[in-house]
């Protein structure tokens, strides 16, 4: 299985970028892992709600040039439905065999993603009603795939 991150912006802290580092070493051994960072728009800390319309369709317009027809897409949103470790487990599995090879996993910028890159989605997943940075986000995503390999796998690490 061939597992796409597209985000947008990259990650700054350092911490935060060893740790997806890790996730992505551990991931080899059960998928190959890309990543994929489209340039965030920049933007006041004070925009009318046109402006921040505008970087959305903007940062969502990056974000659709990396997502194929024969890939499934999974778009994560606040609104997305939420599914404990197991289950999304389970999910990715399904994928693969109904025969995509490739799942692309897609974070938004601090704004959220456009209603285009939500339509493209085939789902669209929520962590938590949480808010979490972009850049903690794919730490989490990178773990929680990691964990589904090892749940698959019946492997010691879930808990």
């Amino acid at each position: 299985m061939n597992i796409n991150i597209i985000a947008v912006g990259k990650i700054k802290e350092q911490y935060y970028r060893e740790a997806c580092e890790e996730y992505q070493k551990r991931l080899s051994v059960y998928h190959t892992v890309k990543v994929v960072e489209v340039k965030d728009e920049k933007a006041p800390e004070k925009l009318s709600h046109k402006q921040e319309i505008q970087v959305v369709e903007t940062e969502g317009e990056k974000l659709l040039k990396h997502l194929k027809n024969n890939q499934y897409v999974i778009a994560l949103a606040i609104e997305g439905k939420p599914l404990n470790s197991t289950a999304f487990s389970m999910k990715i599995e399904e994928i693969a065999l109904s025969g995509k090879s490739d799942i692309s996993f897609v974070i938004g910028g601090s704004l959220g993603l456009s209603e285009k890159v939500l339509a493209k989605a085939d789902l669209t997943l929520s962590f938590s009603d949480m808010t979490f940075p972009h850049q903690l986000m794919r730490v989490i995503l990178l773990e929680q795939i990691y964990r589904a390999a090892k749940i698959k796998n019946n492997e010691p690490y879930h808990k």
